[in-house]
């Protein structure tokens, strides 16, 4: 993990008055892994960047801050339904907030701005669009803001999986608030997207806090996509009268499968977001109360839900990413019992995903979202502990399976492989980090492909040390190191393959190649 390691510096908000904040506005006793350092760090005016997965506790490392801060603190959250249940829960805790979107109406605005003129906020959230209209930031330089919390900013990343082009004017804050310092929080970066947050928004030497991604309480387990309705009915069966979340991919499937639940007996109701407003709170309201026992959703389901009991996440379709994947499994098992987590692959689910990529103008953005795809396909195909393959995904190393997973459960046939990754981690090395997955194959299979010969990559040592084993074995070889953490991709930079430190331990372990 990445944290702040040098002493801090001696804040007005001592230890103890962070402990009484949280306890007084929020009822708990003690702070979460991480939480403290992060809001020590933000309260003595330095920036911030904090990846912490779904349900870690991300909205106190700036609410606190915001309480121990004279001052207002602006949020910049990119959903309506999100900011609303947060500030409702904030006012339910006696702290003043509110929120300011186009859901509301000319009275409604004009009591929040009197509220901001008389200074008696501590919080406001706004969206991406309300911050940049005319006249807006003026306004909050001359109401002394103290803080701004960006929350879901892998939004202003084109490298994240759920990019908006509205977050990418958030570097104006930088500008125009150099001394104000920034905290960008999200469940799902990785390293190419965490680096990206920071420099899109100009943050100045921002520290990176890291939780831990690890939640042992859920199995991990991918089915076919033949028969899904079978396995569901089996699935529900098992956790008969509890709470689960079904993922589809298009609403017309949340219809469909939610129909066919009740016509099973199953208390379920579907959730898109062309659902009118008042549907999809009575829909939102009745699961969280245990009304219903399933919910047959799209993506649009689930950002700031706060059910600790969801005992099953089911993914119908293949998700696009990994980021959204783990995103939405983090759905499930909050209360730390066990929780089941499944998704169904099929092919066709890949091919529906490729004929929206091929859609897209943007060629950057195009290899960027079929590269994610890849890596998605990569895990639903794997034969290594999934659990092992998300951690690596978000740079947390591991050092065992976890048992809990399908694989790890019925594991295949293993052979030993360190000559293999000591050829291709050799490889990664001497091409100086800057080779493709499929340029490395070229040069262990010693092939003069055009890219091999314009790099000079025929006379480095480890060209040719891979011939007798074939491209297609290698490309397998190359994924299940990936999805062990001992190489990642570089989307930044044409894919290319980099060591981790893990990778790095593993090529010491052997005798360097063709030296």
């Amino acid at each position: 993990m990445e944290i702040v390691s040098e002493p801090l510096p001696q804040n007005s908000a001592t230890p103890l008055d962070l402990e009484g904040l949280l306890e007084r506005h929020f009822g708990y006793k003690s702070f979460r892994p991480l939480q403290r350092e992060i809001i020590e760090h933000v309260v003595t005016g330095r920036d911030a960047v904090v990846l912490m997965p779904t349900g870690g506790g991300k909205s106190l490392c700036f609410q606190v801050p915001a309480l121990a801060l004279d001052g207002l603190t602006v949020v910049i959250s990119p959903l309506i339904a999100l900011m609303k249940d947060q500030v409702q829960a904030l006012q339910g805790n006696g702290i003043p907030a509110a929120f300011l979107n186009s859901s509301l109406g000319f009275t409604e605005e004009q009591a929040i701005s009197e509220q901001l003129r008389k200074r008696t906020l501590k919080l406001l959230y706004v969206s991406p669009e309300r911050l940049f209209q005319q006249g807006f930031l003026d306004w909050l330089q001359e109401l002394g803001v103290r803080l701004f919390a960006i929350d879901e900013a892998h939004c202003i990343s084109s490298w994240g999986h759920s990019f908006r082009p509205e977050y990418k004017q958030l570097h104006a804050i930088k500008h125009r608030f150099p001394e104000v310092p920034v905290i960008a929080l999200t469940a799902t970066a990785d390293r190419t997207v965490r680096g990206d947050i920071a420099a899109s928004l100009g943050l100045r030497e921002p520290r990176v806090f890291i939780s831990s991604f690890d939640r042992p309480n859920l199995s991990l387990a991918v089915l076919p996509g033949q028969d899904r309705f079978k396995a569901i009915d089996r699935i529900v069966g098992r956790h008969a009268g509890k709470c689960g979340i079904i993922y589809c991919n298009s609403r017309a499937g949340t219809e469909k499968l939610a129909a066919k639940l009740r016509d099973i007996g199953v208390r379920a109701e579907h959730y898109h977001a062309k659902l009118e407003p008042a549907e999809r709170s009575r829909v939102q309201d009745d699961f969280i109360q245990g009304k219903l026992h399933v919910i047959c959703a799209t993506i649009a389901f689930g950002m700031g839900i706060d059910k600790a009991d969801v005992r099953f996440v089911i993914h119908y379709n293949l998700p696009g990413t990994v980021e959204g994947y783990y995103q939405e499994i983090g759905r499930a098992g909050r209360d730390g019992k066990p929780a089941e987590t499944i998704l169904f692959y099929s092919y066709a689910d890949v091919q529906t995903h490729m004929h929206f990529a091929e859609e897209i103008e943007d060629p950057r953005y195009k290899e960027v979202i079929i590269a994610k795809l890849d890596r998605m396909k990569e895990y639903a195909e794997a034969q290594v502990c999934r659990r092992t393959i998300l951690l690596s995904y978000f740079s947390e190393e591991t050092v065992e399976a976890c048992g809990n997973c399908d694989v790890c459960k019925d594991p295949p046939k293993y052979f030993d492989g360190a000559v293999l990754a000591q050829k291709a981690l050799s490889a990664v090395v001497r091409s100086k980090e800057q080779i493709s997955l499929s340029v490395l194959v070229d040069v262990l299979k010693g092939t003069y492909s055009p890219e091999v010969n314009e790099k000079g990559w025929q006379r480095i040592k480890t060209f040719g040390a891979g011939h007798d084993t074939s491209a297609f074995a290698w490309i397998l070889f190359i994924q299940q190191f990936i999805q062990l953490g001992l190489i990642e991709v570089d989307y930044r930079e044409h894919h290319h393959l980099k060591m981790t430190p893990a990778g790095e331990a593993a090529l010491l372990l052997t005798a360097p190649c063709g030296s």
